[in-house]
């Protein structure tokens, strides 16, 4: 299988991307093709032997040839006639914007072109945090008490600690723990260098947090292990940039075979239709048992290889059955019709 790989875009995890794209090279042992999405939003093809962070830190990626999307395919110019890229499917790994809120999806699907990410819907709903809680509450899953504000809003809080995260980023990128009053106006001028809006949680210090990845294939679940993340307050920017670049099989987490299984009901759920045709990971909170969406990563680091005994072979089988666009029929009878009835 041959798996174009675009990766970069728009996006404040915009270096990040370029981490999780690298670390596919000792994932998935089929044949990769990378192209690199700048600032720009032209497309580089990339060689994948020579591929490293400092290509695109030091801007060298535009040596390489410029890539362009036609129906079902990407291509290259030349002098004489254009070079086509021989492919089987996309796999969209550009994190945060351009990636995750739905541009690419739109792209690829306007292009027909198959690639293995969430559809369009799924990316609107899981990279804005107030429409997937929203999301999460209207299938009867739980999430964490919140509040959400615009920057123009008077925020008010009444009890501390609080978490202020930014709407549409990922990565614990603007997010920070406020302990007291004399913290928030600090905290929310650096969420809302971000954003505009933000939402805001209570801080349970020492909650319980778990990881589960998984897809959607002929309608059975694959499951990775459930990961528990290292027991800090919160994981930062830093720490989770380090995720992104793993590739070593996680520690399965020390819990039981009921609430190993209420994750995973909750995971269903939410993973729905809504969510076909692509690996996510569903972060949740467990507080005295009961299970809380903390949130929905649709394009996960290193696309949560770390979390599956056998990546490679996964991503293959699911790149083999993704789900098909129903075909709308253009006949143009009622144009006809009308046509008809004026005797044209």
């Amino acid at each position: 299988m041959k798996i174009i790989i675009v990766f970069g875009g728009i996006s404040f995890e915009h270096e990040i991307s370029i981490v999780s794209a690298i670390a596919m090279k000792d994932v998935i042992k089929d044949e990769l093709i990378y192209l690199f999405l700048d600032k720009n939003r032209d497309f580089y093809h990339i060689p994948t032997n020579i591929i490293k962070s400092r290509l695109f830190s030091l801007g060298e990626y535009t040596k390489y040839n410029k890539v362009y999307l036609s129906k079902k395919s990407f291509f290259t110019k030349g002098v004489f006639s254009n070079k086509t890229i021989d492919f089987d499917v996309v796999l969209n790994l550009s994190h945060g914007g351009d990636g995750e809120d739905g541009i690419l999806s739109s792209l690829f699907e306007f292009y027909d072109i198959p690639y293995l990410a969430p559809r369009v819907e799924a990316c609107s709903i899981s990279s804005n945090k107030f429409l997937t809680k929203a999301y999460a509450l209207s299938l009867n899953v739980k999430t964490i008490t919140y509040k959400y504000y615009n920057k123009n809003d008077e925020v008010i809080i009444n009890q501390y600690p609080i978490i202020i995260k930014p709407l549409r980023l990922g990565s614990s990128i603007g997010v920070s723990i406020v302990k007291n009053k004399d913290e928030l106006e600090y905290a929310l001028d650096i969420a809302y260098e971000f954003d505009n809006n933000v939402i805001i949680e209570p801080f349970i210090k020492g909650i319980k947090e778990y990881n589960l990845a998984g897809c959607k294939i002929k309608d059975e679940f694959h499951f990775s292990i459930v990961e528990e993340p290292q027991k800090v307050d919160f994981l930062d920017f830093d720490k989770k940039y380090l995720d992104f670049s793993r590739t070593s099989t996680a520690t399965k987490a020390d819990i039981s075979a009921n609430l190993e299984e209420k994750l995973k009901s909750n995971f269903k759920i939410l993973y729905n239709e809504l969510f076909e045709g692509s690996i996510i990971r569903c972060d949740f909170f467990v507080v005295e048992d009961d299970v809380y969406l903390n949130e929905i990563n649709s394009i996960p680091g290193s696309m949560a290889n770390y979390l599956f005994d056998d990546f490679s072979s996964l991503f293959k089988n699911l790149a083999s059955n993704l789900p098909k666009k129903k075909q709308i029929p253009i006949t143009y009878e009622y144009v006809n019709k009308i046509q008809a009835s004026k005797g044209k």
